[in-house]
Order: structure tokens, then C-alpha cells, then sequence
């Protein structure tokens, strides 16, 4: 008890980040905060609670452990497999730690001379399926009124599985029936869920997409009818969103490139040594930009009043290698300046060493000098090419030495430029977004690296746009608040391309893409009573097994079966959950 109660007391100020060990071959981890909890599936409680597991020590181990005469050990002396999941106990040795955990927290055990009773976080343990039933957790959750505990609810959770065969599938109505027995239950409520990949559904040219990107939608449902039946249109859904950039697929596959040369130039500037991509261009570019500079001069008269359309339709097809689904998704704007029209000359399908480089830019500040060019160029920009640009129409420009680190910045400058007005110009134009957040996204204010990490950001929410836009025909109606949410994100948190975003919908707008799907997820909870006296039953059906501590390896678990042999069925794993109440007084 007093070992329990020193880690709860610890984890009330802050959360372990290393499991203790408890009796050489249990871990205790408390999880609690914004971890997510391995439980979550079965158990609904939103506070801290006790994770056991069996324990994996190094070598040294044992000598430590007799030379404490502490019951504990800390997490230094663990020494988990990098790649390793969590291990778990016995059933049997999970039913005695139950067992002392009640112990402890039972007022009527007035020997164990407890003076101070403190209500203890719930405890889980993992459990390696050992027993008839394949338990793979056990849990304990003390009753309480007030600050006095009065009882006990006990969980188990038992798994089997994988199989194809709907015969091993319980029927709800003896579901039913079994839990009015149990617990005396005269009413019961139903409620479902199910889960569904739409991002393996969705077709882009009849080509499914399959990337480490990952969307999903959840859907609960009351009043449940039968097993394995499909969310009505009256249920809560939200959208899940995982979305890694860089498909090649992405109709913003050529946007990600333009920022994959921004990102290392952005390298090359902090460490002072840049890749340089190959050639991929007959022309070099210096050739490119003279040609660019030479029609500039021909053309000096209308350009310098509001700029070539002609041009600028000229620079839009050297550029516009995309896909041609992108043209009403991702169009390219039709306002580039002359930094900005330069930038797409000399970018990544071109530029291929330093000193071509310095040779472009060598030829760009001649002519500005010279006064054979006039260029117009947006307004707030900060690059010192356009600075440079600024003084021109003055007649005089500084001098400025094309050496070190100076030309990398120059192209990094307006290509920044370029990209954030690139973005900005979509999520005003197709999301309709006010972009509450748009002074922190385009700051200049920054250094430019963190502008850099910033446009990063700007790219992934437009993934995740033009993904939803692509693969599941969404409109401004449903881009507008998704957008909203990954922008309130990242102005709070750093690039996170595996973090899940959530966007509350109606079923009906992704209907079509799960309604003759299989769900990743099927369960329905069947519970009654009320307050801490509600008791509930869970069944549940997953494509994945339901617990990580448990694999296709464990003896006698998970045996693959199909039927009649065939192996296109989906395979689940069948996984219930019950619970039952001890009242100590």
C-alpha cells in the first residue's frame, strides 16, 4: 500500500516518465495527462490509473535488487528493447496483484493497520491469455461516496481470434439476456460503434492510395439492433486525419518538391554545405534567366505599368508540370512578380550548383543597375532582392556581395515569398478561410528558419485539404472548420505529421465511401443502472488485434481459421469485456 500510494503521490505532481519495478518482475506505470491510455476501448474513466505489466530488467538487475531494500526499482534500471511492445504477466500472477489491490483498499481489513485509507487510481493489468477464457486484462476500480470507498468494480477483458467465421459472432439478444442475469438488470441500453477506413476506399484514377496517411471515421449510434449492423444517419461521426506529404500521387506533389529545394536551401544556409540537385533541364539556368531578363527589356514599357500577362501565362506553363486534377484545386496564381517569376525559373528543376547561382543573380543585379529592367514586385515584400529591386526605380542600388552565404539567402528569401503568398492565396480562395491565424503563418518577423518550419505547416494543412478535397469531395462548408482546427493546432505546436486531427461531420457526407465496407471496428456496449452503479458489457470485432501485449505467437490465441477456406473474409478478432461490483459495506 505504501509503495502505491508514494507513486500516486509522486504522479500527482507530475507523471513518471519511467516505470517502477514492484517485486522484481512486475512494472508499474501510471499514466494519466494527455497519454493515451492502452484501456481506452473498454474503459471510459478520464483520470490516472495504474498500468501493470511484466517487468524487463537488465542483467545487473538482480545484484540491485539486493543491494535496495526497497521494494522498488526505477526506470534507469530497466531496460526495454528499443523496438519491443509491453509484456504481460500470468493471469494468475494478475489475479493476486487484483488481490492485494482490493485488500488495500477494503476499510473492513482493519488489521493491515492502514491509519490513513487514500483512494488509490484504478489499476489494469496486462494479462498473456494463459487461462480457458484468453483474459488480456484485468482491471479494479474503487466505488467511492464522497472520500469514503465502498466497494470494488472488477473488469476482465477476454479475446480470441482472428477468424472469419460469423458463427463464433455473438447474438446481441443473448448479449442482452446474459447481462440482465448478471447484474439483476430489468432495462438495458445499447450503444454502437464502428470505425472505417475511408483513405483505402477512395480511388484517384482508379488507382487506390496507400501511404503511410491514414483516414478514418468513427460513428456512435444508440439503441443498437443487431450485431455487425450499419451506423444509421442519425449518428455522431468524426473524421480522423493522419496525413504524411510527399505522395507522388498528391496533386500538390510538385508544390512539395518546390518545398523540399526550399527546405534545402534553409539547410544550406544554417550549416553552410547545400545538395544541389541534378540538372533535370537542357537549358542551365543561367540560360533560363537570361532569356527571362532579355524578354523582360523587349517588353519594359507595358511591364513596368502592371506587368506582361503574356509573361505571366508563360512563366504559369514552365511551371505548371502538375497534375490535371490540381487546375481546379491548386491553381497557379496568376499575380507573380518578377522575384517571384525569377524563383521559378532558377528552382530546383534548374539551379544545380552554387556558382550558377551566383551567375543568375550576377545577371539579375546588372540589369537593375543598368536600368534595363523596371520590374514591378509586391508590396510588404522583405527579401533584399526586392530591395534591391525598390532602389532601382531611385537609379541607385547598394552593392552587394555574391559570395558566402549571401546568394543561398537571396533565392531563400523570395522563394519564402513565393510559397507563402502560394498558400495563402488557397486557403483564402478555396477554403474561404479568414486565416484568423495568417499574421503567424506569414511572419516575417521571425528568423528565417522558423519561417521556414512555419511554410512546413502551411504545406501539411494543404494536404490534408486538397486530400479531403480529392478523395472525399468535400466543399467549403467542410473545409472551412477543418482548416480552422489544423490551424489552431499549429499555432500551438510544432510540424507533427502523425498527429490525428478530428473534424466532427454527418455520416452522410462519407456514406458511400464504408456503406458496403467492412468496419476496421464493430462493438456495441450494453450497460444499465446509473452513477457508480452502472454496470456495462462490451463486444467488439477488430481488424487489429485489440491489445498490443497480445500477437498471433501466443499458444493456443488467435489460430487463423476461414470459411470454407477461403481467405478473402475479413478476419476479426472477437473481444469482450464485462464487469462486476463488490460492496464493501
Amino acid at each position: 500500500f505504501l509503495f502505491s500510494f508514494r507513486i500516486y503521490e509522486e504522479g500527482r505532481e507530475s507523471t513518471p516518465e519511467h516505470p517502477c519495478l514492484f517485486e522484481t518482475d512486475v512494472e508499474i506505470c501510471l499514466i494519466g495527462g494527455s497519454r493515451k491510455s492502452p484501456i481506452e476501448r473498454f474503459w471510459n474513466g478520464n483520470n490516472m490509473i495504474y498500468i501493470l505489466q511484466k517487468a524487463r530488467h537488465n542483467e545487473e538487475s538482480d545484484a540491485m535488487e539486493n543491494s535496495k531494500p526497497d521494494d522498488a526499482i526505477y526506470g534507469s534500471e530497466l531496460l526495454p528493447k528499443e523496438s519491443s511492445g509491453p509484456v504481460a504477466l500470468s493471469v494468475r500472477r494478475a489475479k493476486q496483484l487484483i488481490s492485494l489491490y482490493t485488500m488495500v483498499q477494503n476499510p473492513n481489513m482493519t488489521h493491515l493497520n492502514i491509519s490513513d485509507l487514500v483512494v488509490l487510481p484504478p489499476l489494469w493489468i496486462r494479462c498473456d491469455g494463459s487461462d480457458p477464457e484468453h483474459t488480456c486484462w484485468l482491471g479494479a476500480e474503487p466505488l467511492k461516496a464522497g472520500n469514503k470507498i465502498t466497494g470494488i468494480n472488477f473488469y476482465m477483458v477476454t479475446c480470441d481470434g482472428p477468424t472469419a467465421d460469423k458463427t463464433y459472432f455473438a447474438n446481441l439478444e443473448e448479449l442482452k439476456m446474459a447481462h440482465k442475469m448478471k447484474h439483476h438488470s430489468f432495462i438495458v441500453v445499447t450503444k454502437g460503434f464502428a470505425q472505417y477506413e475511408l483513405i483505402r476506399a477512395a480511388v484517384i484514377e482508379d488507382t487506390i492510395v496507400e501511404s503511410e496517411s491514414n483516414i478514418y471515421v468513427d460513428i456512435t449510434w444508440n439503441t443498437v439492433d443487431k450485431i455487425l449492423e450499419t451506423p444509421p444517419l442519425v449518428s455522431a461521426a468524426t473524421l480522423n486525419i493522419t496525413l504524411e506529404s510527399g505522395d507522388p500521387r498528391s496533386p500538390v506533389y510538385q508544390l512539395y518538391r518546390e518545398l523540399q529545394f526550399l527546405l534545402a536551401l534553409a539547410e544550406g544556409l544554417k550549416t553552410s554545405v547545400t545538395e544541389w540537385p541534378e540538372p533535370l533541364e537542357s537549358e542551365s539556368a543561367v540560360e533560363l534567366v537570361q532569356e527571362f531578363l532579355t524578354d523582360l527589356k523587349k517588353k519594359l514599357d507595358g511591364y513596368c505599368i502592371s506587368g506582361s500577362k503574356n509573361e505571366t501565362e508563360k512563366i504559369k506553363c514552365d511551371t505548371a508540370a502538375v497534375d490535371s486534377s490540381i487546375k481546379s484545386i491548386f491553381s497557379e496564381r496568376g499575380d507573380l512578380d518578377f522575384a517571384e517569376q525569377l524563383w521559378c525559373k532558377m528552382r530546383s528543376k534548374c539551379v544545380s550548383s552554387y556558382q550558377e547561382l551566383i551567375e543568375c543573380f550576377t545577371l539579375v543585379i546588372k540589369s537593375l543597375e543598368h536600368g534595363e529592367i523596371q520590374p514591378w514586385i509586391h508590396q510588404g515584400s522583405s527579401s533584399l532582392l526586392s530591395k534591391l529591386i525598390q532602389q532601382s526605380y531611385h537609379g541607385k542600388i547598394e552593392v552587394v556581395s555574391l559570395s558566402g552565404i549571401i546568394p543561398i539567402q537571396m533565392l531563400l528569401e523570395i522563394g519564402l515569398d513565393k510559397m507563402k503568398k502560394d498558400y495563402v492565396s488557397f486557403f483564402i480562395v478555396k477554403s474561404r478561410s479568414c486565416l484568423l491565424f495568417q499574421d503567424y503563418f506569414i511572419s516575417t518577423s521571425v528568423d528565417l528558419q522558423e519561417q521556414v518550419h512555419r511554410v512546413q505547416k502551411l504545406h501539411h494543412m494543404l494536404e490534408i485539404m486538397v486530400s479531403c478535397t480529392v478523395l472525399l469531395q468535400f466543399k467549403h462548408e467542410n473545409l472551412f472548420p477543418l482548416t480552422q482546427i489544423c490551424m489552431k493546432y499549429y499555432k500551438e505546436n510544432p510540424l507533427n505529421e502523425k498527429h490525428v486531427f478530428q473534424l466532427p461531420i454527418r455520416p452522410a457526407l462519407v456514406k458511400k465511401f464504408y456503406q458496403n465496407d467492412h468496419p476496421e471496428i464493430w462493438k456495441v456496449d450494453i450497460s444499465s443502472g446509473h452513477g457508480q452503479k452502472e454496470v456495462k458489457t462490451t463486444w467488439q470485432v477488430s481488424t487489429n488485434p485489440p491489445v498490443k501485449h497480445m500477437t498471433s505467437n501466443n499458444t493456443g490465441l488467435f489460430s487463423d481459421s476461414t470459411v470454407n477456406g477461403s481467405s478473402e473474409e475479413r478476419m476479426y478478432f472477437i473481444t469482450m469485456a464485462k464487469c462486476s461490483q463488490v460492496h464493501f459495506t
